[in-house]
């Protein structure tokens, strides 16, 4: 009778995550996973002329229940600059690849990269600006790094906490 109920406990454990399938384990390597929610923090911008100042930032990371898609908004200013990024992004099989657009500068394009475990390097293009971006999420701790080309921001370091 024991083992009965083990077997019926087992099968029923299958069965619910049968259809789970590909999808879950899709969802577990998802690096998007562990980004999902609110984010704050700040860090520091670079430019040409040697200049930096220091940055406030809040990020919002929306993750689908597959993990494989994400919508995001980050939003920073320092007392020169702002930016509000937005963007859509997927991933399948450790390839990232979306759209982002930026509000303040009227800019949007593309992004492509590749994700492995908690880490993110991706290219930002569009027709007046390109970066480089790197992302890195472990627990309540997140750190982002882009790299613009052809502009007098030569950097941005961020360091943001779950909120």
């Amino acid at each position: 009778m024991i083992g009965y109920g083990i077997a019926r406990a087992g099968l029923l454990m299958t069965a619910l995550c049968f259809p789970c399938g590909a999808d879950a384990a899709q969802a577990a390597a998802s690096p998007f996973v562990a980004m999902a929610g609110t984010w704050s923090g700040g860090g520091t911008l670079s430019t040409t002329d040697g200049g930096q100042e220091r940055l406030r930032c809040r990020a919002a990371y929306n993750v689908t229940a597959s993990g494989t898609e994400l919508r995001l908004n980050l939003r920073c200013a320092s007392a020169s600059y702002n930016f509000d990024l937005a963007g859509d992004v997927e991933y399948r099989g450790g390839a990232i690849s979306g759209s982002w657009s930026e509000a303040t500068r009227n800019a949007s394009g593309t992004i492509s990269g590749r994700a492995v475990g908690d880490h993110i390097d991706a290219a930002a293009r569009g027709d007046n600006f390109s970066a480089n971006l790197s992302l890195t999420t472990r627990g309540s701790r997140q750190s982002i790094s882009i790299r613009p080309q052809g502009t007098n921001v030569t950097g941005v370091s961020l360091a943001l906490n779950r909120r």
